[in-house]
Parts: structure tokens; C-alpha cells; sequence
């Protein structure tokens, strides 16, 4: 039994921590439906799961994951609960700013969408999941039954949302839209796997950052691109800003000094952005309601309880290591 625990423990942890990070952490939904939790696991836990196995299985690294989560955030957002489409998602006029009449979606809305699935719902909990497992960081957690089980749930996830959202909003992107959203996604998992498989290290010399300063860099990064201005300025700042921010990352990961110190700094810095925004999200929607204002502390206490707890194990894995050379 300790033993099936273990190697399920991190499969569980995923399939919770996708939907609490990616809906309950932003703000976007209230403690007051917090069992909605288990609604949202399907999809939002089985795309994260099953993006983290296959990358895993293949031997491809970081980018085809987040290149992979941003076609997760495509499908979701233009095909199972179609928001990039909707011009009145939930009661939200999501086209106004940086329209794009021909395609009907925003342009900084689509980017912020499919940007924050790709970083916050899929690439965040993976990081920190795997940081609580050091010794399966990179290893397969699922056998050929487990990665069959979890396509199916994904996909009847994203079944189950499609069903609710358009019951709810009464809304249905046009052939056109989903026929684009769909050839996108599939372009974004073509571009996943044409990514270069994680080599030796490089022993590129060069300085590289402290655990505290990566953590600074890396909240500082996304909060700006989180709060940017809903402006064609803002769309395009944002554009310039991902590929910026990947490269100077990709490129303190060559270096010799980088560790997983470093990794969950990164990590932790990021995923604090969203602490900060659940609290910003919940003053735009229901200042008034001391239920969610209370949610949002609760949250952001568990998402450092989380981040003490991934550097506790990656403190711990590190001494094991020395110990053993």
C-alpha cells in the first residue's frame, strides 16, 4: 500500500493542483464553489497530466511542455468553453479592447488566455509537482492503462465544459472558428515536438543569479505581463516580452551553476503573480463578498505552503546527493 501511495501521490497532486492553480489561485473562482474543484480536475488536471507524460516518454523538455500547454489553453479557450470567441463571456466584453473583427476574438485577451494556460495551468504545477518528486522528476509516473485513462478523461473534460458553458451561455463559435482553433492547436503540438531534446549541459561559464533574485525576476516578469495595459501597446509589449523572458531563462539554464534551487525560485516567483491577482480579480468582481477576500488569503497561504515545502525537498535532495559522491 505505501508503496502504490507513493506512485500515486504525484499523479493525484497534478490532477489537483492544474485546476486550483489555473481557476481558484487567479481569483476566478470564488471558495464559495471550491467543490467545482473536482468538476474542473478532467480537463484541467487530465491536460496537464497527460502534456507532462507524453513529454516525459519522448524525452523532449521544457519548451515542448509549455508549447504543448499553449495549445492546451487554445483548445480549451476556443473549443471547449470558446471564450476567445464569445464576445459576452460571463457577462465580460472580452472583444472590446484590441479587436480583431474578422476573427472575432481580442488580441490581447487571446494572448492572455493561451499564455496563462500554458504557464500557470499546465507548466506551474507540473514544476512544482515534480520538485516535491525529486527522484521521478523526469521519469513516467503512468503505465500505458494510466496515460489510456487520463486521454479519455481529458477528453471527457473537456466534453463535460463544452456541455455546461454552452448550456449556460447559449453561445456557439462559428465552423470557421473552430475549424481555426483546432489547426492552431495542432500547429502549436507540430512545433512541440520539432523543439530540440534536452542534451549534456553545456559548460557555458557565466554568471547566474541567486535563488532570491531568479524568484524576484521571475514574479516581477510575469506580474508586469499579467498587468499589462488592455491596449494594442499592451498586446504587443506582451508578444515581445515571452520570447525575451524564455530565451534570457533558457539561457541561465546552460550554465553550470544552475540548479534546482534555481528552478523552484523561478517557479515560486511565478506562481505568486497569481496570488497577488486572485486578490485583484476578486476587488473587480465581488469587492463586497468577505467569503472570497478570505478564499484568496487561504489560497495564496497554500501556494507558499507549497513553495516552502518543494524547496524543503529539493534542499533535502541535493544533501541526500552530495552524501552519496
Amino acid at each position: 500500500m505505501g508503496a502504490f501511495i507513493r506512485k500515486a501521490a504525484p499523479v493525484a497532486g497534478l490532477l489537483v493542483l492544474a485546476p486550483f492553480v489555473g481557476e481558484f489561485l487567479l481569483g476566478n473562482l470564488s471558495v464559495r464553489i471550491l467543490p467545482a474543484l473536482l468538476f474542473l480536475v478532467p480537463m484541467y488536471g487530465g491536460g496537464a497530466l497527460l502534456i507532462r507524460e507524453v513529454v516525459r516518454r519522448t524525452g523532449f523538455g521544457w519548451p515542448a511542455i509549455l508549447l504543448l500547454g499553449a495549445a492546451y489553453g487554445v483548445i480549451e479557450a476556443g473549443l471547449a468553453d470558446q471564450s476567445l470567441f464569445n464576445p459576452a463571456f460571463e457577462g465580460h466584453d472580452f472583444q472590446a479592447a484590441t479587436p480583431i473583427p474578422a476573427l472575432g476574438i481580442s488580441a490581447g485577451n487571446s494572448l492572455s488566455f493561451v499564455a496563462g494556460h500554458a504557464v500557470w495551468s499546465i507548466g506551474v504545477p507540473i514544476a512544482l509537482v515534480e520538485h516535491l518528486t525529486p527522484a521521478r522528476r523526469t521519469t513516467p509516473w503512468l503505465g500505458p492503462v494510466g496515460l489510456a485513462v487520463t486521454t479519455l478523461a481529458y477528453t471527457w473534460g473537456l466534453w463535460i465544459v463544452f456541455r455546461e458553458v454552452h448550456d449556460s451561455e447559449g453561445f456557439l463559435a462559428t465552423p470557421m472558428q473552430l475549424t481555426g482553433a483546432a489547426m492552431v492547436a495542432a500547429l502549436l503540438v507540430v512545433a512541440a515536438f520539432l523543439t530540440r531534446r534536452p542534451g549534456v549541459r553545456r559548460s557555458a561559464a557565466g554568471w547566474v543569479p541567486r535563488p532570491w533574485l531568479v524568484a524576484a525576476g521571475g514574479f516581477v516578469v510575469s506580474s508586469v505581463f499579467v498587468a499589462r495595459p488592455e491596449s494594442w501597446a499592451g498586446f504587443w509589449f506582451g508578444v515581445a516580452l515571452l520570447p525575451l523572458a524564455a530565451v534570457a531563462v533558457a539561457a541561465l539554464a546552460r550554465r553550470p551553476r544552475w540548479t534546482q534551487r534555481q528552478r523552484v525560485a523561478l517557479c515560486g516567483g511565478v506562481l505568486m503573480t497569481y496570488a497577488w491577482l486572485g486578490f485583484a480579480l476578486t476587488g473587480l468582481m465581488e469587492p463586497g463578498d468577505p467569503a472570497r477576500w478570505w478564499g484568496n488569503a487561504g489560497f495564496a497561504a497554500i501556494a507558499v505552503a507549497l513553495l516552502v515545502w518543494c524547496r524543503q525537498r529539493t534542499a533535502a535532495a541535493a544533501a541526500s546527493a552530495s552524501a552519496t559522491q
